[in-house]
């Protein structure tokens, strides 16, 4: 939580509103002057005076999450107008059921890779346990003691997980919301 700067600049809100900022402003912890965009695209999405009631309403000890929860959802709608949030976390779960597919075909790869090295003496493929992936989910494939090598790539440090995805409507996995894209499901009457 940043600190009021009533003594040496006002905070991100009151400059972006042209007002003065007084010692108890109630964005001046939340929004610091460092940070002016932040401020921007949540006056954007949401308005000042709705952020103010929604500040006031909920409790001391709330409102920083508040704030981080907001000035998320009003970059993802600055980045995704239609989507926002539910663009990333859609194209996150295509992401997903494709690698789990992935891994489904790899897994029955190496079932009948095993099955075709067994000789007709030894254990039978009820006893061949499937590889499951691993529970921890940033290891790397081949990664004992946490040092490189492997096929993972750490995540950008960019906090949206698709901020170099541009949304595409021939790849999205489909309609969210139900709206657009032909009249309602009744077809051609």
């Amino acid at each position: 939580m940043a600190s009021s700067s009533s003594y040496n600049s006002p905070c991100a809100a009151c400059k972006f509103l042209r007002r003065k900022c007084m010692p108890g402003c109630i964005f001046a912890p939340y929004f610091p002057p460092e940070e002016p965009q932040k401020f921007a695209n949540v006056h954007k999405i949401f308005g000042a005076s709705n952020v103010t009631k929604l500040l006031n309403d909920i409790m001391p000890h709330q409102r920083e999450d508040a704030v981080n929860s907001l000035a998320y959802e009003a970059e993802a709608r600055v980045r995704d107008p239609v989507y926002g949030c539910v663009g990333a976390i859609s194209f996150l779960q295509r992401q997903v059921d494709r690698l789990q597919k992935e891994l489904d075909a790899t897994n029955a790869d190496l079932i009948r890779y095993a099955c075709n090295e067994v000789p007709s003496g030894l254990p039978h493929l009820s006893s061949i346990q499937p590889i499951t992936p691993p529970q921890n989910p940033t290891r790397r494939f081949g990664d004992i003691d946490g040092g490189g090598g492997g096929f993972y790539q750490s995540p950008p440090s960019f906090p949206y997980p698709y901020a170099n995805y541009q949304w595409n409507p021939s790849n999205s996995g489909g309609n969210f919301g139900g709206g657009g894209g032909g009249g309602g499901g009744q077809g051609n009457i």
